[in-house]
């Protein structure tokens, strides 16, 4: 049997999962040459949160980091993550844009671009395949990974076979909130391998405390790659540990063949950063607990902590375990969505609405609207007409591809940053994250980089109603929405409110 290949997440879902992605790029490169050597299939160091990370908290341009990191990586690809026709941001982009960004991305040194869409909906994917494939890149599409009635092995088959038929390079099963079970991964490739040719991939998270076995189990099966984070930055809300699943399979067929001396020095590097973070709070000691709870509520375990925080702060923690009920509740009403970003958002505070007003759908916030709406794309099953008529009334339901409803952007954009952009590449950041990256391009120009920007977002709101949630700013929406639900705990949960801190929820 051929070698198992892997791909080290460090650089990005490790550091993300664990650290709400503040891993600095002067922390990144003087271990990127050792990195280089140990025969990783590839390095994901790109994508998800580092992009809104880079500029919101660290005070830096995530275009010079991954230009920066091409310049000493010489022999690894170099791959990213990317929410379809959602980029990186919470909406969808027009396909000016997404084709502009790709290119991008590719242009400054990116390999492997790992697409998913929230839904499974290959409309929200087919251009960006069409585009990776375009600039010679290899592109990966991953099946977000959920059970329910309609989830079944025919369904992953089915979707499989489909993105096979589009012309992607290869597969991923993305295990977003850890709940697949070992047997059942075996299982799942098994069938996969059978229906397509072109490699397959799994990604998990040890929140629930099994995905090594699920690792091992699927590599039995035949799977081809898997995604592991080196040690300090493993387990949790991370992926399994590369040294323990190098150590894992040296003993077998599909032996990875890496250097887990150079493993070993690797973790040894980051170990302190590791130290460092726990040491100043960033590092939540939630995140690395074992939660198997969420197989039940498939709900990550990073959004379980996040949830249980913000009801203890307004004061009604008591309510926990009926707001955990309550998602698998919602989740059913919109047709069984995968709980991953946005969706995960939109559910988690249905359900929190739900609970503290004390009437089901008596207080929507905007993005759910527009999801039942299929502005979003179409569920995995038809939303029954009872749910739909609590959330949109009689509006009208969109069956097309959502981007096709939008026009050109990219000129907008440009016009609006106007000459605080100084490359194409600025006017992409203020694309995704207008609000952080003017910020960034305003203290660039004053030679203020290193003010630093606040965790927290403050006054953003002043009395506020519950009702206005879609007047936010497009990348504040869904924070905006969380914080708010816990306020419906009031009396009367229309009346107007302030806030004058708000979190950022990851």
């Amino acid at each position: 049997m051929n070698p198992i290949r892997i791909t080290e997440t460090v650089l990005r879902d490790g550091q993300q999962s664990l650290i709400a992605t503040r891993l600095k790029t002067e922390e990144i490169l003087p271990i990127l040459e050792k990195m280089d050597k140990v025969g990783y299939y590839s390095m994901e160091v790109w994508g998800g949160a580092t992009f809104d990370s880079c500029l919101r908290f660290l005070n830096e341009d995530p275009w010079e980091r991954l230009r920066e990191i091409r310049k000493i990586v010489k022999n690894t690809k170099l791959q990213m993550i990317l929410r379809g026709q959602n980029l990186l941001g919470y909406k969808h982009y027009a396909d000016d844009v997404v084709e502009a960004f790709i290119k991008k991305s590719i242009e400054n040194g990116i390999d492997i671009i790992r697409v998913f869409d929230a839904l499974n909906d290959t409309r929200n994917m087919e251009t960006s395949i069409r585009v990776i494939k375009e600039n010679g890149a290899h592109c990966q599409c991953a099946i977000c990974y959920t059970t329910s009635p309609v989830h079944t092995l025919d369904y992953y088959v089915e979707l499989s076979i489909k993105l096979e038929r589009l012309g992607v390079h290869s597969i991923c099963i993305n295990d977003m909130a850890g709940i697949l079970t070992p047997y059942s991964a075996f299982e799942l490739v098994k069938k996969l391998k059978a229906a397509v040719k072109i490699p397959l991939c799994l990604h998990a998270h040890c929140t629930s405390g099994i995905a090594s076995m699920t690792y091992l189990k699927a590599v039995e099966a035949g799977v081809d790659i898997i995604d592991t984070a080196i040690s300090p930055f493993s387990e949790g809300a991370s992926q399994p540990p590369t040294e323990s699943m190098v150590l894992t399979l040296k003993e077998s067929p599909r032996d990875p063949k890496l250097d887990i001396n150079l493993l070993g020095e690797i973790a040894d590097y980051f170990r302190p950063i590791k130290e460092k973070y726990r040491e100043n709070g960033i590092l939540n000691p939630k995140v690395m607990n074992v939660e198997p709870r969420i197989i039940t509520y498939q709900v990550p375990g990073g959004m379980l902590s996040n949830l249980l925080l913000e009801l203890k702060e307004q004061g009604v923690e008591a309510r926990y375990k009926e707001v955990l009920t309550e998602i698998p509740r919602v989740r059913k009403d919109l047709g069984f969505p995968p709980l991953i970003t946005p969706l995960i958002q939109m559910v988690g505070t249905q359900a929190i609405f739900n609970i503290l007003s004390g009437v089901r759908y008596k207080i929507i916030p905007k993005e759910l609207k527009d999801y039942v709406k299929g502005l979003y794309g179409s569920p995995s099953t038809p939303i029954k007409d009872d749910i739909k008529t609590k959330i949109i009334g009689n509006m009208k339901i969109i069956t097309q591809r959502p981007a096709d409803l939008l026009e050109p952007e990219m000129d907008k954009y440009k016009n609006e940053i106007g000459e605080l952009a100084t490359t194409y590449e600025d006017v992409l950041s203020y694309a995704l994250f207008p609000r952080s990256s003017k910020k960034f391009f305003e203290d660039r120009l004053s030679d203020n980089i290193n003010s630093g920007t606040c965790d927290s977002y403050k006054e953003i709101i002043t009395n506020y109603k519950m009702q206005e949630i879609n007047e936010v700013d497009e990348e504040e929406r869904i924070v905006v929405a969380l914080v708010a639900s816990a306020m419906a705990a009031r009396d009367n949960p229309n009346s107007e409110f302030r806030i004058s801190k708000i979190k950022r929820i990851k």
